[in-house]
């Protein structure tokens, strides 16, 4: 996003010791594992473990955990990304087309960025009619949005991957 507003601030990140790290790592791999099977598998006690799931938490290093669902088991077989232009930085179309794509279930995520888009959403639909109907309907009523360009998904090459710890 060429604005300043709603950019990300950075906050100082604690500093994580290798049994963290190894923490991290094997909770990114299943996030439901038992304390006593995470404990054994990083090499510590069960409540030394414990202790430190829960600092990593409260230090928003861990920051939830969720079920990933396949789209196309759930009827979402339509994916695209969708690269938006505003045509000006003005701070109310800004704030009005973020409060309106956190509101949208089938915006995924939504980047701000630099470059030739503003921002880059990626969207899941039923299908074709869907999505079109989500830009009919949605993005191109919102106030300020000069451009928007898709891209169709055509498969999945890597997806959801682990931060590297």
């Amino acid at each position: 996003m060429r604005s300043g507003r709603n950019c990300h601030v950075s906050i100082a990140a604690p500093r994580l010791e290798e049994a963290d790290r190894r923490i991290v790592r094997a909770l990114q791999a299943d996030g439901r594992v038992s304390n006593q099977d995470l404990a054994e598998r990083v090499g510590m006690s069960a409540s030394a473990c414990w202790r430190r799931v829960r600092a990593l938490e409260e230090a928003g290093v861990i920051a939830g955990y969720a079920a990933r669902v396949a789209p196309d088991r759930v009827g979402l077989g339509f994916h695209a990304i969708v690269h938006v232009t505003l045509t000006r930085h003005d701070h109310r179309h800004v704030d009005t087309f973020v409060a309106e794509i956190a509101r949208r279930r089938e915006v995924l995520d939504c980047f701000a960025t630099t470059g030739e888009a503003d921002y880059h959403l990626r969207v899941l639909a039923r299908d074709l009619d869907a999505y079109n109907q989500f830009l009919d309907g949605f993005l191109f009523r919102l106030p300020g949005i000069a451009n928007v360009r898709t891209n169709l998904v055509l498969k999945d090459v890597k997806q959801g991957g682990a931060v590297p710890v």
